[in-house]
């Protein structure tokens, strides 16, 4: 059963999201991926926020370009914690609207979102909210993190005189 559902727009999107789901693999993260329009299928939107966590979603990650209103419409249905992923798109103001349309929720609708194209951070945060309460999880956290850790100084090693 998928932990974690991956949602965007457009299929074009999917390289980009494509990140989240290489990070959750490697940190042991079940998740499934669709695509769900908030403009062109809005129903299939709602269905799909709404009923979420009945099938055992527990965090969902939406990445939209544009007008990018896919998080935060999912976020006004669901009561799972959603992340956005902005996503520089071709028909997008070099991502500034996709950007602020995720970012600026009113009262009462938060939006965890990352960075521009940063679907790999929302994958990593996915993961660190399901850590929370799942020690496997988290362990798969610290592990990751560590990897990061070497990788810096292994680098440190290379260039340091």
């Amino acid at each position: 059963m998928a932990q974690v559902g991956i949602i965007m727009g457009s299929k074009s999107d999917l390289p980009i999201m494509q990140e989240a789901a290489q990070v959750l693999d490697e940190l042991n993260v079940s998740y499934e991926i669709n695509v769900v329009s908030a403009h062109r299928t809005p129903e299939w939107m709602f269905e799909y926020a709404k009923n979420a966590h009945e099938r055992g979603i527990q965090v969902i990650i939406a990445g939209a370009g544009g007008a990018a209103h896919l998080p935060g419409m999912t976020a006004s249905i669901t009561p799972l914690p959603v992340i956005g992923v902005p996503i520089k798109s071709s028909n997008s103001i070099d991502g500034w609207d996709s950007v602020l349309s995720i970012l600026q929720m009113p009262g009462g609708i938060p939006v965890a979102t990352v960075a521009l194209n940063g679907a790999k951070n929302a994958g990593i945060l996915a993961a660190s909210i399901l850590g929370a309460s799942d020690k496997n999880i988290r362990q798969s956290i610290i592990d990751y993190k560590e990897g990061l850790k070497a990788k810096v100084m292994e680098s440190n090693k290379e260039v340091s005189k």
